[in-house]
């Protein structure tokens, strides 16, 4: 909700950076907690890799925004919201994924 949030809202304003900190504690406290979660008989998937890369364009994210980069920055989080947003479809769609159960039966 955060990241719809701030693609709709002014950029540059001091609420922007304030949803935008919360947005990326959030993005990171997820990422850093799936290294958590792993399936019986093996420790980590490539849907790990995800993580690390998420990890990436937060810091990224961060960077450009701290260095005055706005292009960079604004690619950066559009581009992690958007996988973020294929990444839930994916789970969800994924026959057998826990949330694929939840949601679909």
């Amino acid at each position: 909700m955060l990241g719809a949030w701030q693609l709709v809202q002014a950029k540059g304003t001091s609420q922007h950076k304030t949803i935008g900190r919360m947005w990326l504690f959030c993005m990171a406290v997820a990422s850093v907690s799936s290294f958590w979660l792993h399936g019986v008989g093996y420790r980590w998937s490539w849907i790990h890799l995800l993580s690390v890369w998420t990890l990436f364009c937060l810091a990224c994210t961060l960077y450009f925004a701290r260095t005055k980069n706005i292009p960079r920055h604004r690619k950066f989080v559009v581009g992690a919201y958007c996988g973020l947003i294929g990444a839930g479809l994916a789970a969800i769609l994924m026959p057998g994924r826990v949330l694929n159960v939840w949601i679909l039966g």
